[in-house]
């Protein structure tokens, strides 16, 4: 039996546009993982940016889950008016300009913004810290989570749940032991896919946080400080972001994989 095949000239097509996708990805490992890889990577302009990255993206993934979780629930389980609008709504920075979500964030935490004069009067400041940042990240971010538990909620046995009310384990026994278990593949990946968007964060966070080393000049803003002055600590955090990506890629993967063997 003859199988339908692509003409040579698909193949051909196939492949150089394969080639333009990875070459600029091996360019950068190439040249990110010289010599000097290790040197560079111990330099204060690197640690700073990689303490600064590890520090804000895991306080806005605890902020995520502490936040987004009930939220979630709420959504996959529970009808109201207006849900479908505030579902869309909650979704929009997914598909929001990093740029405009920073503008928006300024507009409304800035010292003359929305809420700027009531934050200043009780001596709070935001824009331009690392609580800056971490808002960013969590505007830019959270949602990946938020439509990941959404979905996890959404699947689990309702019949599951009520064996365990009947067996008297209570709302918050079968929410611990029966929900959160069967949903949690989803909230991972949803987690692991949050954590990546924190951490490639640009646009929002250079507007609103500006672009401060050791405070809030994170991984990507250091590449881009250092195109300016000197190339090596752009190539070998570049380097670290696309081992970080395809690190990140791999997981969500085998963790779909999996989560398809358990649905199965």
């Amino acid at each position: 039996m003859r199988r339908a095949g692509l003409p040579w000239v698909g193949w051909a097509l196939g492949g150089l546009f394969a080639a333009f996708l990875l070459l600029p990805t091996l360019t950068l490992l190439a040249r990110g993982l010289g010599a000097d890889f290790l040197a560079t990577l111990r330099s204060p302009a690197v640690l700073d940016a990689l303490r600064v990255s590890l520090w804000t993206t895991s306080v806005t993934l605890l902020v995520t889950v502490l936040t987004g979780t009930p939220l979630a629930f709420v959504l996959a389980r529970r009808e109201f008016p207006g849900r479908a609008l505030l579902d869309a709504l909650l979704d929009l920075p997914v598909v929001l300009p990093p740029v405009v979500a920073g503008l928006g964030l300024l507009l409304t935490f800035g010292r003359g913004g929305l809420l700027g004069p009531g934050l200043e009067l009780a001596g709070v400041s935001l824009a331009f810290s690392p609580a800056a940042v971490v808002l960013a990240q969590l505007f830019t971010a959270a949602p990946f989570y938020l439509r990941a538990a959404k979905a996890g909620f959404a699947s689990v046995d309702r019949d599951a749940e009520a064996a365990a009310l009947t067996d008297g384990a209570g709302r918050w026994g079968a929410f611990r032991f029966v929900t959160w278990p069967l949903a949690f593949p989803f909230l991972l990946e949803g987690l692991v896919l949050t954590w990546a968007r924190a951490l490639g964060e640009f646009g929002a966070t250079i507007l609103f946080a500006g672009s401060l080393q050791g405070r809030t000049r994170t991984v990507t803003l250091a590449i881009y400080s250092a195109l300016d002055s000197e190339l090596g600590p752009a190539l070998v955090l570049s380097a670290v972001m696309v081992m970080v990506a395809f690190t990140v890629l791999l997981t969500v993967r085998v963790l779909a994989a999996r989560r398809a063997r358990l649905g199965a």
